[in-house]
């Protein structure tokens, strides 16, 4: 059984949903300085985008996002410990995670989200590998025994 299967059955998809945007709010949060501010500015855009956008795209990313992981995390389940090897594996799990985000924004019809993406695209891997461990957390929270 992927990730996928496990993490967004009807019992658990929203609760994951959710915990994912506040770790992304949470992240947000604790971002200080120039690139702090141009984060939060750019993630109050895409809220403006419409209603429910950001737990709307969570939604679209999740089983994307948890495939492409996915064999890091089994990687580490045989070694005994997935969070571990997952936030061991931080710059892989980032580049895994950048490749789903890339693909999707490619294609999306929306310019504000290309805009805003393409801008922030840089120094996206830094941010998304500071974000790791607490989506490790997340993750071992509904993949617990």
């Amino acid at each position: 059984m992927g990730l996928s299967d496990g993490l967004l059955d009807a019992n658990k998809k929203a609760m994951v949903i959710n915990d994912c945007c506040n770790m992304i709010d949470s992240q947000l949060a604790a971002k200080s300085g120039i690139s702090g501010i141009a984060l939060r500015t750019a993630f109050a855009a895409l809220k403006g985008v419409k209603p429910g956008y950001i737990p709307y795209v969570v939604e679209q990313l999740l089983q994307p996002c948890f495939s492409a992981i996915d064999p890091i995390w089994s990687e580490g389940m045989q070694q005994g410990d997935p969070v571990a090897h997952l936030v061991g594996s931080r710059s892989r799990t980032a580049d895994a995670l950048l490749s789903v985000t890339d693909t999707r924004v490619k294609n999306s019809s929306r310019s504000i989200v290309r805009g805003t993406y393409e801008k922030l695209r840089g120094s996206a891997k830094q941010h998304v590998e500071e974000a790791v461990p607490d989506l490790a957390k997340v993750i071992e929270n509904y993949t617990k025994a």
